[in-house]
């Protein structure tokens, strides 16, 4: 069985962390940020894993246990931030990042 040689899954890892960044930047939604955000994790893990596969001996796991690491971090970071995105639609009524930008520079004009 032929294996994928490395430099296409790290060139598969930079599409998908370029598209979650652009979506980071892009995005107005809580929730299309939250997504973005999680593209790039998955992104970041693939690379891991890729590299832990091409590198390591075939009994060392170090990679995937690291890589397993940050998807359960990450998957309570999107715990976390869907949690915060329905307290402040259920306060300010809409779930877009726009407002809440604005009320930082609302309140240095009040001074």
């Amino acid at each position: 069985m032929a294996s994928v040689p490395l430099v296409w899954i790290l060139t598969l890892g930079a599409a998908i962390f370029s598209v979650g960044v652009y979506g980071v930047l892009v995005r107005r939604r809580l929730i299309g940020l939250l997504i973005c955000a999680m593209l790039m994790f998955n992104a970041v893990v693939l690379t891991l894993v890729a590299f832990a596969r091409a590198g390591a001996a075939p009994l060392d796991v170090t990679g995937e246990i690291f890589a397993l690491v940050v998807c359960v971090l990450a998957t309570a970071t999107v715990a976390l931030g869907l949690a915060l995105v329905k307290a402040l639609r259920q306060m300010n009524e809409t779930a877009t990042a726009v407002p809440f930008a604005r009320q930082r520079y609302d309140v240095d004009a009040d001074r």
